[in-house]
């Protein structure tokens, strides 16, 4: 998301902090090729235009030139504009569903990924809310879209309405209200159907569903790599049916994301959530903060650690913890590693969350480190016995030989895994003799295990050192070098 706009701005911003004092022309400079940027991302020209507006206005004042570190203090302002350009001064996940049975309505075109960003939200609204949600189709156009909603319901564990065949959507709609009522449910989701373009029956028919069922959220779902069409779409429908919020979907194809840049500007909605692939779980909710500070290669230490949680239980970082500072790291340590790192999204995902690791992130790629790579040194580790993975130090050229026969993979690949795993073991041997073991697992989970607080500056240090590697215990690293235990991994295959 955004992968060309963070780009070309890092790259103008970081010219100018390194600057020293930069003059006003300097700045202007900066901000005319921060403009070309702008719109290149697909954002509107009228957004771009109030954007460099209110930047230059605060970043030629007498505040910034006689700062000690005017560079980053026009980092900053480029920051706090970003926010307030993304910004809807609300949380975008504070649906209006308190009093059960709430009406949710999901309207946009065809194929913007309507029914799947209903179930995604459905199993959200279920799992973290903990509401009792029953989905309804009313897509009686589309070959099988009924049936589609029914087979992502059972995959996700919702329910859903009973087909009913020769039902028009407002009858639909009436009767999932009737169901929700009686059935006590928190919430009941109104898949609408859509078109290839606006139409007059398409607004007639989401017209009638709203006024039969009152709805207190109308999300309007959106695909991302339309483009400024997207912000088209989204002004004709709030026009025409008035929407509560927005959600941009397929976010993690779109380089540019100059749509969500655009979207609040221009239509005065927020955009509630952003769509990330095709997974049950990839929807997000769209922080302004946080993606204002990915845009600027800032990171997103809040979900990278939100994500550790959700996949790395407190007991078992203990435990780690605890065979970390004996100086016990083995083969089965260093395959909890990785599938860790899978289970977080891989290395694009992790790195893109770090401050700084933007440029990293393209070494890593251009040494031909990525997923598969990790998925090939979990399969050497397997292919190991119990007794080599306790104790890597015995395997000799025989027993090399047949564990890179069972992964399918050279004997040479097993000898960077080896060499990867000695360096990842001094690195823990090392942190856990200095304290500093301890002292990211605080940072991770906190004193008691829980979520470390967001608002405390040491506390995010302590957890971005937690997920950084060569300070905490993924082995990825920081700087401009590669990590250890990543250089000389060689080409993927």
């Amino acid at each position: 998301m955004f992968e060309n706009l963070s780009e070309r701005l890092s790259g103008v911003l970081d010219r100018l902090t390194k600057q020293g004092a930069p003059s006003e022309d300097d700045v202007k400079t900066a901000l005319r090729e921060v403009r070309v940027a702008l719109l290149e991302a697909d954002v509107s020209l009228p957004v771009a235009r109030e954007f460099i507006k209110r930047v230059q206005k605060e970043a030629t004042g007498s505040a910034v030139t006689k700062s000690v570190t005017p560079g980053q203090q026009v980092v900053k302002i480029v920051h706090d504009a970003l926010v307030e350009t993304l910004s809807g001064g609300e949380d975008p996940d504070a649906l209006r569903i308190d009093t059960p049975p709430a009406p949710m309505l999901m309207v946009g075109l065809q194929g913007s990924g309507k029914t799947t960003t209903t179930a995604k939200l459905a199993k959200r609204l279920k799992e973290r809310d903990g509401k009792r949600v029953l989905m309804a189709s009313l897509d009686v156009q589309r070959p099988a879209a009924m049936e589609q909603l029914e087979i992502l319901g059972a995959q996700i564990g919702v329910d859903t309405l009973p087909i009913v065949k020769g039902e028009d959507p407002v009858a639909i709609a009436r009767r999932a209200k009737t169901q929700a009522s009686l059935g006590g449910y928190d919430v009941y989701m109104l898949d609408t159907a859509g078109r290839l373009h606006i139409d007059a029956e398409l607004i007639a028919q989401a017209a009638a569903v709203r006024d039969a069922v009152n709805p207190r959220e109308t999300l309007l779902v959106v695909d991302g790599l339309t483009g400024q069409d997207a912000v088209n779409v989204a002004t004709e429908f709030d026009d025409k049916i008035g929407v509560t919020g927005v959600v941009l979907t397929r976010m993690d194809g779109d380089g540019r994301g100059g749509a969500a840049l655009s979207m609040r500007a221009i239509t005065g909605k927020p955009i509630r959530f952003v769509g990330l692939g095709e997974k049950m779980d990839a929807l997000e909710t769209f922080e302004p903060e946080r993606i204002a500070g990915r845009i600027l290669g800032m990171g997103d230490i809040v979900s990278l650690v939100e994500k550790a949680q959700a996949t790395l239980e407190a007991e078992q970082a203990e435990r780690m913890m605890r065979r970390f500072k004996k100086g016990q790291f083995n083969m089965n340590d260093l395959r909890a590693q990785l599938e860790q790192m899978l289970k977080m999204g891989g290395m694009d995902s992790i790195m893109g969350m770090m401050p700084g690791m933007g440029k990293m992130a393209k070494q890593v790629q251009q040494a031909g480190f990525d997923d598969s790579i990790l998925r090939q040194q979990i399969a050497l580790i397997q292919s190991m016995t119990r007794r080599e993975r306790a104790n890597p130090q015995i395997l000799q050229a025989s027993r090399k030989k047949r564990i890179a026969k069972g992964a399918g993979l050279d004997v040479s690949d097993l000898n960077k895994l080896l060499k990867m795993h000695r360096q990842m073991a001094d690195m823990m041997k090392k942190m856990g003799k200095g304290g500093a073991l301890k002292q990211a697992m605080k940072g991770m989970f906190g004193k008691g295990g829980g979520m470390p607080d967001m608002n405390d500056p040491k506390a995010m240090e302590d957890a971005a050192r937690a997920m950084g590697g060569a300070k905490g215990m993924g082995g990825i690293g920081g700087g401009n070098a590669l990590p250890p235990g990543l250089s000389g991994l060689g080409k993927k295959k």
